[in-house]
């Protein structure tokens, strides 16, 4: 298994990038981070579970669940992403969302953090989901990360940029049917953007009961974006801008209304499987 397992434009995509930084770096990343990090551990409190952590990049969210005492398993399809986090110390192996190299049942918490983002055929979403709960003993923990329906609309709003007719007509696309296909080189890849009802059914058709949907970023992450495209140097938690928008993300949970304005969204669910 190797990078030609995805799409060519994605692995070129995710060839040429650290990924790893964008969570690390822009401060609507490093918000996306620490808000993923505070609604895994409402469900994920305690140390001593087994969790496989699917497409999961060079181990940005494997080493703090390391660091929580978790014991992760790492599967991504670029051979570059495995070593980088084989270099780091964490466990990794190359592998597809859609047909995992992993026991049925063997996990108490399976993770895909990127795997949606990036098929928009329903079909190949399904068989994401479905390998997740296969993998999951009866009850564990399955999450699932995906973009926005509406993150380019804010995000390309907040650079000032919207008002162009290639970007307003792309924008456009995006909200009609989700899926941006094949986009110029420079830009972002091929992708999949959720609202979240359809996230939701998607994780309920696959056998995930119980799911709630979070928005990651809240609704007012596009000022952090704005903000930096402008020069703005924004810092950590106690920077008066970023704890402000940190704010907003966790007043807006428990508002369902608010979902659709996160850049990304976190459903989390309970696998409802019957493996013994």
């Amino acid at each position: 298994m190797d990078g030609l397992s995805l799409a060519p434009e994605i692995a070129d995509y995710y060839g040429g990038k650290d990924e790893a930084r964008r969570l690390l770096d822009a401060a609507d990343g490093r918000l996306e981070l620490l808000r993923t990090q505070e609604i895994l551990r409402r469900f994920l409190p305690e140390g001593g579970f087994d969790v496989l952590d699917v497409g999961g990049g060079t181990g940005v969210h494997s080493s703090w669940l390391t660091d929580d005492g978790h014991r992760c398993l790492l599967i991504d399809p670029m051979p570059k992403h495995v070593a980088a986090a084989r270099d780091a110390g964490l466990p990794a192996e190359l592998g597809d969302a859609r047909d995992l190299p992993a026991e049925s049942a063997s996990f108490d918490a399976v993770l895909l953090m990127g795997p949606l983002y990036h098929l928009p055929d329903p079909k190949d979403r399904a068989l994401v989901l479905s390998e997740a709960v296969r993998v999951a003993r009866p009850g564990a923990v399955v999450a699932a990360a995906a973009i926005g329906r509406f993150a380019s609309l804010f995000e390309n709003a907040g650079l000032g940029i919207l008002a162009r007719p290639g970007v307003h007509a792309s924008v456009a696309g995006i909200m009609a049917s989700g899926e941006l296909i094949k986009p110029p080189p420079g830009r972002f890849t091929t992708a999949f953007f959720h609202p979240p009802a359809l996230l939701a059914d998607e994780m309920a058709a696959a056998g995930i009961a119980d799911v709630q949907v979070f928005g990651v970023e809240g609704p007012a992450w596009g000022m952090l974006r704005a903000a930096e495209a402008r020069g703005v140097a924004i810092g950590e938690v106690d920077d008066p801008l970023f704890a402000s928008v940190l704010a907003a993300a966790r007043l807006a949970d428990g508002h369902p209304e608010l979902l659709a304005a996160a850049s990304h969204l976190l459903a989390v669910g309970r696998a409802a499987n019957d493996v013994p």
